[in-house]
This record gives C-alpha cells, sequence and structure tokens, in this order.
C-alpha cells in the first residue's frame, strides 16, 4: 500500500456518511499483529450473526487465523471510534490465500463487518477502499471474489459498486456448494 491519504481517495464518500452519522471519521489501514484477536473475532461473529455460519464449523477456524492471512495477504482494517470494525485480506493470482484471481486481477477475501458497525456504510467504505487499492497497481484490471450465497446484503452492495457476477467462474467446492463470483473491471 503506497499510504494511508491514498487509501482514503477511494472511500471518501461512505467515510464522510459514517460521519455524519455520529461516528468518528473511520479510516482503511493495514492491520498490525495487535488487530488480529479483534479482527478474528468480528469475522467469525459476522459470519455467524448473519446466520452464514455456526461458530463450530471447519472453516471458522480459518476466519480466525489472522496470522496466517497477515503472512500471506494483505490485511486491512477499517477503524471506528478506535476499534476494529471490519477487515478483508488482499491477495493476488498465485498466492496461498488466491482462489480466483487472474493475472491482471486482486482478489479480496474475507471481507466482515462486525455486526455492531453493519448497515452504517462501513462495508462500502472498505469495498472502495479495495477498489481504489487495486486501481494503484500497475497492470491490475479487475477486482475479484466469490461470496456465500446466503451473503445477499453483501451481493447487492457489490452490484451497487459495479461489480458483475459471472457464474462461470464460481467457486465449486466438492461436498459444499457453489459460491458466487464477483468481478470488477476497472480499466
Amino acid at each position: 500500500m503506497s499510504g494511508e491519504a491514498d487509501v482514503a481517495v477511494g472511500a471518501r464518500g461512505a467515510a464522510a456518511e459514517l460521519a455524519d452519522r455520529g461516528a468518528s471519521v473511520p479510516r482503511v489501514r493495514a492491520a498490525v499483529p495487535d488487530d488480529h484477536p479483534a479482527i478474528a473475532e468480528l469475522t467469525m461473529a459476522a459470519y455467524a450473526a448473519g446466520g452464514h455460519m455456526r461458530r463450530e464449523d471447519p472453516y471458522m477456524r480459518q476466519l480466525a487465523d489472522v496470522a496466517h492471512r497477515a503472512e500471506h495477504g494483505e490485511v486491512v482494517v477499517v477503524e471506528v471510534d478506535g476499534e476494529a470494525a471490519a477487515s478483508a485480506v488482499i491477495t493476488w493470482p498465485g498466492e496461498v490465500l488466491s482462489e480466483l484471481a487472474r493475472p491482471g486481477e486482486m482478489e479480496f477475501r474475507m471481507l466482515a463487518v462486525d455486526p455492531r458497525h453493519q448497515g452504517r456504510g462501513v462495508a462500502r467504505m472498505l469495498v472502495r477502499h479495495l477498489a481504489a487499492r487495486a486501481e494503484q497497481a500497475p497492470g491490475t484490471e479487475a477486482v475479484v471474489l466469490c461470496s456465500l450465497r446466503s451473503m445477499t446484503a453483501a451481493h447487492a452492495l457489490y452490484r451497487s459498486e459495479g461489480f458483475v457476477e459471472d457464474p462461470t467462474r464460481d467457486l465449486v467446492v466438492e461436498g459444499i456448494g457453489r459460491f458466487p463470483f464477483f468481478r470488477l473491471r476497472l480499466v
């Protein structure tokens, strides 16, 4: 990441919306090891509270392993009123965490918003930040992701930000199911 000033560029509108609602101005920044426990908890809480999975589901262990994400990707956090409110991990083609990205694509995974901050524009701010981050990377033409089918509110957000579904690139995990694929073309 080239700097926090650049981070705010793509998310300025959503940040202003949040400030207008009485929250301190949120900021997106690189996560540090001290953030890992809060990121793990907010991610698991978001998936559980949304009814997307139970705390005892095996994938929750991966969601809780923020150190692994940080070792193999670029973990970002949205901070609101001094606490972690949301997070995602950025990955690139061929990296350990990449499931979908092809050359010229940046992928983000495990985007989650603490249930206490949902419905306040935090996810939109983070998605805009991620798109701005991709635009800064030379040769990046698109942002890609997949999502659980049950995450319909997230799907609506992605569509409203210009992402388009492409069922031919859905992630299919045998015995588990199909995960809708979304792509935002940057150029």
